[in-house]
């Protein structure tokens, strides 16, 4: 590990216990900044109503450490938009923002369109899909950047359980996510979660970054964040245990496949081929192939649309 990296470990990683609530709520006080969290889901009626409702309860009601709290609705067919509102989410359908440019599916998409339906000063990502969530997930995350102006961006890091076991989770993290980073970018062999969907950033960074469509999107953000404003403007935070729904194995083939391509792609911007990942299942007469593009598109730093342009300068 680089002499920077282990320097950055003990000056930027921290535990969510180390900021306490009120220090954090005194710190956004005194600066006058605003927060934003958003839930990105597509069919995750099970479980957004309850995340909605801690972050409500904790964030909001009991402090008021949250000012907007919007759940972004990719096209689900189950009631997640009924159960968000119902636990007192705004809903926006991810079709309904900046309607002239055709949306596509991904998760990337959905964060990108979010910046032009909320107005934080610091965005709080969260996945959708997370049980026994604790409010901690928000406020130890955007604890870092109301006390230190010197934190651009902070990633949750947590133990991450499979089948009851510890640590067994994060399978495209370890086999594809990792090697990349301590390959490529060791800068960012530091992080524990690098592919973690809780983080949190100013919107300064978020409107400057371009944002993958798909998978790649948590990847593309880190080493985009890392060339823009250096190792130390980035951080993480211990919020403990994260659960949530796990994947098959033939869906994190796909998911490694188009982390990879986004890789590529910050490695190489010229001419490449534009990739497919072929995947086998057993049919009637043997194995049938079943191939599917990786071909990652992105979009362009947020800043860079005449809508959200317009709606800074009003």
């Amino acid at each position: 590990m680089l002499a920077e990296v282990e320097r950055w470990l003990t000056t930027r990683s921290w535990s969510a216990t180390d900021r306490p609530l009120h220090q954090i709520l005194a710190a956004k006080q005194r600066t006058g900044q605003t927060v934003s969290v958003v839930l990105p889901a597509l069919n995750e009626e099970e479980t957004v109503g309850d995340i909605v409702a801690v972050i409500r309860h904790d964030l909001m009601q009991q402090v008021p450490l949250v000012d907007e709290l919007v759940v972004v609705d990719s096209g689900s067919t189950d009631r997640t938009a009924e159960v968000a509102a119902a636990a007192g989410a705004r809903v926006v359908h991810r079709d309904d923002i900046l309607p002239r440019i055709p949306a596509v599916p991904g998760k990337g998409e959905v964060l990108w369109r979010s910046l032009l339906v909320t107005t934080g000063d610091i965005v709080c990502f969260i996945d959708a899909d997370l049980r026994e969530f604790s409010s901690d997930f928000v406020s130890g995350i955007v604890g870092p950047l109301l006390t230190d102006p010197g934190v651009h961006l902070v990633k949750g890091m947590y133990d991450r359980p499979l089948a009851g076991a510890a640590g067994q989770g994060g399978r495209v993290t370890e086999l594809m996510a990792r090697p990349l980073l301590n390959m490529h970018w060791p800068q960012l062999a530091g992080f524990v979660q690098p592919l973690g969907g809780e983080y949190a950033a100013r919107r300064s960074l978020l409107e400057q970054l371009p944002f993958p469509v798909g998978y790649g999107v948590e990847l593309g953000m880190l080493i985009d964040a890392l060339h823009l404003v250096g190792l130390d403007a980035l951080a993480q935070v211990d919020v403990g245990v994260r659960k949530h729904r796990h994947q098959d194995g033939q869906a994190l083939g796909r998911m490694a496949a188009a982390i990879y391509r986004t890789a590529q792609l910050r490695l190489a911007r010229g001419h490449l081929i534009r990739p497919a990942l072929t995947q086998f299942e057993r049919g009637e007469d043997g194995f049938e192939p079943r191939t599917y593009s990786v071909d990652t598109e992105e979009r362009p730093p947020m800043i860079e649309i005449a809508e959200y342009a317009a709606r800074k300068v009003a």
